[in-house]
């Protein structure tokens, strides 16, 4: 499909009813959609923080952001040797961000951006596109600051799309489509709130939150 089809409402109904969008590589300007068997969700109440990931939070020097640098952290995700998000992603995305149906956490190590996660939110559903991480466990404190935070908000799914090791190692499972679509409903018919106005929590209380659902 060719970037002049898509629209950032194209691409919201897209997630609405199950399907995300892929390219191959940064350079084809061609985009696919993707609705896979089996799906990568994040329990909500399920996040698994280990013990040292827990130190880590606790002695660790750095700073949790959200919605502050999304297009960075875009750039973050695409740069390695081999990705899916090309421009007309890139572009999309920015768009959706602008409507209030994107966002971002990103994570500081003083003023260099050394990880985040994107994604996408409708209703009660966090749609997780990409991280990245430049730090030792850079990614990890990002899943376990927006995982907090979804909560906070009201969310009830947290799709990962795929799962892979490094996610599954955090508590994430792979669930069958039609499982993945019955959850979709329901939480399309809900409502979260991504954006707020207090301070970030800190890690203290993000593992303790965390300790007392898991």
């Amino acid at each position: 499909m060719h970037d002049e089809r898509l629209t950032p409402d194209l691409l919201l109904h897209a997630y609405s009813i199950g399907v995300f969008p892929m390219s191959e590589s940064r350079d084809d300007p061609e985009v696919f959609w993707v609705d896979p068997q089996r799906r990568g969700i994040l329990p909500l109440d399920g996040f698994h923080i280990s013990r040292s990931l827990r130190r880590h939070m606790l002695r660790a020097p750095h700073r949790i952001s959200y919605d502050t640098a999304f297009k960075a952290v875009v750039e973050g995700c695409a740069n390695r040797e081999e990705t899916w998000i090309n421009a007309p992603i890139k572009t999309l995305y920015s768009q959706l961000f602008e409507m209030g149906h994107a966002h971002s956490i990103e994570v500081w190590h003083q003023d260099d951006l050394v990880g985040g996660v994107y994604g996408v939110t409708m209703g009660a559903a966090f749609f997780g596109e990409s991280m990245f991480s430049t730090a030792t466990n850079a990614s990890k404190l990002a899943l376990a600051y927006l995982t907090d935070h979804l909560k906070a908000g009201g969310f009830t799914l947290f799709d990962t799309q795929f799962i892979t090791p490094h996610l599954a190692s955090l508590g994430a499972i792979e669930i069958p489509r039609a499982t993945y679509h019955k959850r979709l409903r329901q939480a399309l018919a809900g409502h979260g709130t991504f954006a707020s106005d207090g301070p970030v929590a800190s890690a203290y209380d993000v593992i303790q939150r965390n300790a007392q659902t898991s």
